[in-house]
């Protein structure tokens, strides 16, 4: 007993460890740790090193997991503020039923046709399969930081589709072994979304009364409340409904996520060095578990199964639930590339093989081997080429902070928005910041002045900070602070100045600012006697004007007379190196040019589209 005991605890140390060096790889290779803890997993398990066997934990290994997925699932759920994500809700939605219907339909027509399995296990894996994974999606979409809409998108889709596709495959399990049919089967479905609707907005609502108590709610107590809550709404979710407990914790998230409670952010930062550290476990002891008869037994048709479910699947499940949204094609494209399957289908399959083979039903074992060869392929895949994708598809926008939410930074942001960039407004105005809420702008509600809030509203990330405020002093303070804590270089700092006669100490400090009253004098300066100098500035306020790259290999080398370009649009410069040119219909363009479009509606768009793929 004491062998076992210590041989367990090497387990556990050996786990720790290989999680640190996974996380070194990770941030090195700048590819999603996921990658490293499978690779891991599978070589010190027992077809490799054969150091660590998970059988030893016998039953307790499905507990572990079981917990750990409800504590990486509520922090997904934590991360989620339905009120900021408004614009994206129906998108999200769709994409957790009409597009978890698709993959599983897809995946069940696609396996039972290649493989020689019975329709009911066909049906199971599909169901299984149905998900993204939230523990791979959400480090994966942080680290690139792909823009705010399409992030959010992906992250609320792996955190719903879990508990979608869990429920969905207790049923087909239940379908399996107890012949589940009519009136049964419906009343299977809705028992268990509303025992995890219900438990978890309850256990979100007592959450948000304790933590709102008052003063004597430290930190360390709200933690430790938060995580034995998490726990406790899990259990009795699975005891009153078995397989309704991700649902629960996943509405538990969002309920906290949403709510402006006290200790949110000491919640969010205690959570996320704990799911690190489960997901570490479980990854690495389901990967150890693998077996790679159960994969080699599968054979050639095994891989075309994983395959289609990324090139067609996939694609087919996006498209077809996005149809109405205002998703871009390339924003689609980039979702389509974005399914990476975790360890919420690895553990339920391996549960579900135990199970078949307790009730002497075969195809348990190829159950888990096609699940987890899914798994690697498709995290490894998306791994590796996420970033590449991202930035071929143009889905990595800039990182602009916004000071100030009056009218100039609310219309800013509104244009910033528009062409896709991540845009953070900060005010200490609440009104305000509910406004540009309802608008789908992120906001971030505090004192500017104030280092933590600046960090909170995502600072030490942001590519440009634009300080539009009405008070020259906070604009001017805002500016240094960003230039002298936060290292940003003189082209990243732009400030709004209100009195002219501020200007001189903006300056002095190189700091780039402009005044609205000497821009607008000059304006109207050349605009006397010069009507069509500046008929550039009335495309309206639905035109654009853009400084696009050149990176479309059928487009360098051509003249741009030879390109189709739409109607309301005009290439007017041509920066390339050290000069520019006058872009006239015979200047040839090159490779890595910056071209300067101006255009009404989208057209300004559907040239940089042209220009940059």
């Amino acid at each position: 007993m004491v062998v076992d005991s210590i041989y367990l605890l090497e387990i556990v140390v050996s786990v720790l460890f290989m999680s640190m060096v996974a996380q070194t790889l990770s941030k090195y290779f700048k590819v999603p740790v996921i990658m490293f803890l499978l690779l891991e997993g599978i070589l010190v398990g027992p077809e490799v090193l054969n150091f660590i066997d998970p059988n030893m934990f016998g039953d307790g290994l499905t507990a572990i997991v079981s917990l750990s997925v409800a504590v990486i699932v509520f922090d997904g759920g934590l991360h989620i503020d339905v009120k900021s994500i408004r614009p994206i809700q129906k998108t999200a939605l769709k994409l957790t039923t009409i597009g978890v219907l698709i993959t599983f339909i897809g995946a069940t027509l696609v396996t039972y046709s290649l493989l020689d399995v019975p329709l009911k296990l066909a049906a199971l894996f599909g169901a299984l399969v149905a998900a993204t994974g939230p523990t791979v999606i959400t480090p994966l979409v942080r680290n690139i930081h792909v823009n705010h809409k399409v992030s959010k998108i992906l992250e609320i889709e792996g955190v719903f589709n879990d508990a979608a596709s869990v429920i969905l495959a207790a049923f087909m399990f239940e379908w399996i072994v107890s012949q589940l049919t009519g009136f049964s089967a419906v009343v299977f479905i809705l028992q268990r979304l509303i025992i995890g609707i219900v438990i978890g907005m309850v256990s979100g609502t007592i959450l948000k009364r304790f933590l709102s108590s008052g003063s004597l709610v430290t930190d360390q107590t709200a933690r430790l409340f938060t995580l034995t809550l998490v726990i406790t709404a899990y259990v009795l979710s699975e005891v009153l409904g078995n397989e309704s407990g991700i649902l629960a914790v996943a509405v538990f998230g969002i309920v906290t996520g949403t709510s402006n409670i006290p200790h949110k952010q000491a919640l969010k930062e205690f959570k996320s060095d704990l799911v690190m550290l489960m997901l570490s476990i479980i990854f690495i002891l389901l990967a150890a578990m693998l077996k790679f008869e159960d994969i080699i037994g599968i054979g050639v048709n095994g891989i075309i199964v994983v395959l289609l479910l990324i090139i067609l699947v996939r694609p087919l499940a996006v498209f077809g639930s996005t149809v109405n949204s205002h998703l871009r094609r390339n924003e689609k494209l980039f979702i389509s590339f974005i399914g990476p399957r975790g360890v919420v289908p690895a553990s339920i399959a391996t549960y579900f093989a135990i199970k078949l083979d307790s009730f002497n039903i075969l195809g348990g074992q190829m159950l888990v081997g096609l699940v987890f060869l899914t798994v690697i392929i498709t995290v490894i895949t998306t791994g590796t080429l996420a970033r590449r994708v991202a930035n071929l598809l143009g889905v990595i926008p800039m990182e602009i902070l916004i000071i100030g939410g009056g009218e100039v930074g609310r219309i800013l942001a509104e244009r910033f928005e528009k062409r896709g960039e991540n845009v953070v407004v900060v005010d200490n105005s609440e009104e305000k910041c509910q406004r540009l809420l309802k608008q789908g702008i992120r906001v971030v509600h505090g004192d500017a002045e104030d280092i933590n809030v600046l960090k909170a509203a995502g600072i030490e990330k942001a590519k440009y900070v634009v300080a539009t405020t009405d008070q020259d002093n906070t604009n001017l303070l805002v500016s240094q602070i960003a230039k002298s804590k936060f290292n940003l270089k003189e082209d990243q700092v732009v400030a709004r100045v209100n009195n002219v006669e501020n200007l001189h100490a903006f300056w002095d400090l190189s700091i780039r600012s402009m005044s609205p009253q000497m821009t607008t004098a000059l304006v109207l300066d050349n605009m006397v006697g010069k009507p069509s100098m500046f008929s550039m500035c009335e495309v309206g306020e639905e035109g654009e004007m853009l400084e696009v790259r050149v990176t479309n290999p059928k487009v360098a080398g051509k003249a741009i007379k030879e390109l189709t370009l739409p109607e309301n649009s005009l290439l007017l410069m041509i920066r390339r190196g050290d000069k520019s040119h006058i872009a006239n219909g015979n200047l040839v363009l090159e490779y890595d040019d910056l071209v300067t479009v101006i255009g009404e509606d989208d057209a300004a768009k559907e040239v940089a589209d042209i220009l940059h793929r």
